[in-house]
């Protein structure tokens, strides 16, 4: 009996025979990659002003912009209770501004049907600013100039940071989407 190469030219579709997409990848990938980004921060990071970026957020943002149809609109509720047990954020903060983030991007994207990247950019700068000014509001910061000022670096970087999540994101995709072998 001859071993047939499932990878070589001669058999054209031997190795995409009987092959689907993995549906615990399909539907969990996107969610853990959420949960394992507001893991993050949490490792130790000594700092005078806050530099960190809300990856667990910013990624919730990449995946709805990136994949609009992957996670439902409700998804901002149990991802935001999962950050507020590892953010250190007043309980609850998370959870509001993560459904009011994912409303405004469902309402962003009703508006806009169009896309684009720089659209995409642009909507989750301006996602983020807010978020990041009313985070810090949540944890009982007072607004003053000095806090505008210390929140910038943190604001900077997690705009120039949101491409390459976006990326990040594309790839997940990609493996998410992984055809495996079907048994039986």
């Amino acid at each position: 009996m001859e071993r047939i190469n499932p990878r070589s030219r001669s058999d054209a579709y031997g190795s995409r025979i009987n092959r689907d997409h993995s549906r615990l990848l399909a539907y969990s990938v996107p969610w853990l990659s959420i949960m394992a980004a507001s893991i993050v921060p949490v490792f130790p990071v000594a700092t005078a002003i806050p530099l960190v970026p809300p990856l667990g957020f910013m990624m919730l943002l990449a995946w709805r912009l990136v994949r609009p149809g992957q996670l439902p609109v409700w998804a901002g509720f149990p991802l935001g209770m999962f950050d507020d047990l590892f953010s250190g954020q007043p309980f609850g903060s998370a959870i509001a501004l993560w459904s009011v983030a994912m409303i405004a991007v469902e309402l962003i994207e009703t508006r806009f049907p169009w896309r684009s990247f720089l659209l995409d950019w642009l909507t989750a700068a301006a996602i983020l600013a807010l978020y990041i000014i009313m985070a810090s509001l949540f944890s009982g910061a007072i607004l003053s100039v000095y806090l505008g000022l210390a929140l910038i670096p943190q604001l900077l970087i997690s705009v120039l940071l949101y491409p390459v999540l976006a990326r990040v994101v594309a790839r997940l995709d990609r493996f998410r989407l992984m055809r495996v072998k079907v048994i039986g």
